[in-house]
């Protein structure tokens, strides 16, 4: 073939091309400049509304390839592209909503400086700083923060940036959550309050954005990364669990404790509170606790100081297995064997028993004879741990539940209301 016959042949096949194009891009849904507001849920705070927005000269310019009639908002897909994920500042798509969400959340954000007393090697009292964050959650003043920040801690302050320092005082704490409430004396126009999120819906993999404290030095640091797993368990303060914790590669430091973890759109998903490290400093595994926790236990720790655990009453319980089952010749293969209740406890009241005698199986004594429950309003529950979290994570005190027990190969339902757990 001549070399003019292949050129013809060539212009032929990208003019079919740009037709294919051309159809492609119909008028029912042609490809825009997207230089207008991001597109958020309805909760979210309109944070993208200050990303910038470039002139159409400066948009097409950013764009060779866009049609010529400045008045045709309509482009071919590699101009739509370019413009659609690069702005005039030359930040692209993520870009714009890390800056947008830095420069929303930031403000809300604060360095805490605690001070305790301690004895050195020659008994001195001596005066002992440590640091951590906190993210402000209403213009009434008040700070949420990690419980062990200030934990046994003499005197509190609170640095909202460069410009301000004023002392704060402990409001309410959730040991078992490693949550506090702080207060301080701030106007109002001074304080920026957060944009509380949800946690029941996030997925892994999406973005996750920390802001704190690094070391007590770094003040409104801000670190990017994702969710890397969901329903972690971690030891809180007070030894015992805290279940549902979010993890995330963003780094998170010594002096990040209590600050908050954010999605895209800015709006809290946790709390940062733990890394697992064996040097001390970030190595990609972090651990937030979900703000569906906060919100839950916010009010009781304004209106009360602390939050009111929701509690049956068993002292003591056996897991039961398959091979416990087995042995002691019980009806079902999970639940909890009740060995001993407290005394005037929400179980008690119901009429629930706990163990009636003791058996000596190999060389081990057992107490046997008490009832199993089985289920907590029609939740099947396997161990001590599984029911801890299901009256934590679903009820209240005051909530009437109904307990699913077995006494004596019987199938019985009792309701009782449930009491605070003893402090």
């Amino acid at each position: 073939m001549s070399t003019r016959k292949w050129g013809q042949t060539i212009l032929l096949g990208a003019l079919l091309l740009v037709g294919m194009l051309g159809a492609a891009c119909s008028p029912a849904l042609p490809l825009r400049l997207l230089t207008g507001p991001l597109s958020t849920p309805e909760a979210a705070a309109p944070i993208a509304d200050a990303a910038p927005k470039p002139a159409p000269d400066a948009a097409l310019d950013a764009a060779p390839d866009a049609v010529s009639d400045p008045g045709s908002a309509v482009l071919t897909a590699p101009a739509a592209l370019s413009v659609a994920l690069i702005d005039a500042a030359g930040l692209d798509f993520f870009e714009r909503r890390v800056v947008n969400v830095y420069e929303q959340v930031a403000p809300s954000v604060v360095s805490i400086t605690t001070r305790t007393l301690r004895r050195d090697f020659f008994f001195n009292v001596v005066p002992q700083e440590g640091a951590g964050s906190g993210f402000v959650i209403d213009r009434e003043g008040h700070i949420l923060t990690n419980y062990h920040v200030i934990k046994g801690v003499e005197s509190i302050e609170v640095s909202f940036g460069d410009q301000l320092t004023a002392p704060a005082r402990v409001v309410g704490i959730d040991p078992r959550n490693d949550v506090a409430v702080l207060k301080v004396q701030v106007p109002a126009e001074q304080l920026f309050p957060v944009t509380l999120g949800s946690s029941h819906d996030l997925r892994v993999g999406q973005w996750a954005i920390a802001i704190g404290n690094p070391f007590g030095q770094f003040g409104r640091t801000l670190t990017t990364g994702v969710i890397s797993a969901l329903d972690r368990t971690i030891e809180g303060p007070d030894n015992r669990t805290i279940t549902g914790i979010i993890q995330t590669d963003a780094a998170i430091n010594k002096g990040n404790s209590g600050g908050p973890l954010l999605d895209s759109s800015g709006r809290v998903i946790g709390i940062t509170s733990a890394i697992f490290s064996p040097t001390g400093t970030s190595a990609g595994v972090g651990f937030a606790v979900p703000v569906d926790t906060l919100k839950r236990i916010l009010p009781d720790l304004l209106a009360f100081g602390r939050y009111r655990h929701p509690w049956l009453g068993i002292r003591y319980a056996y897991n039961i297995t398959p091979g416990l089952a087995e042995v002691l010749r019980l009806p079902v293969r999970e639940g909890l064997l009740l060995v001993q209740l407290y005394d005037g406890s929400p179980l008690v009241a119901a009429g629930v028993r706990g163990a009636q005698r003791e058996e000596i199986i190999g060389n081990q004594r057992v107490f046997t004879g008490g009832d199993v429950l089985t289920a907590v309003n029609g939740k099947s529950v396997a161990s001590v741990a599984e029911l801890e979290t299901l009256l934590e994570t679903t009820t209240r005190v005051g909530d009437e539940v109904m307990i699913s027990l077995i006494r004596d190969g019987r199938v019985l339902e009792v309701t009782t209301t449930l009491a605070e757990e003893p402090r």
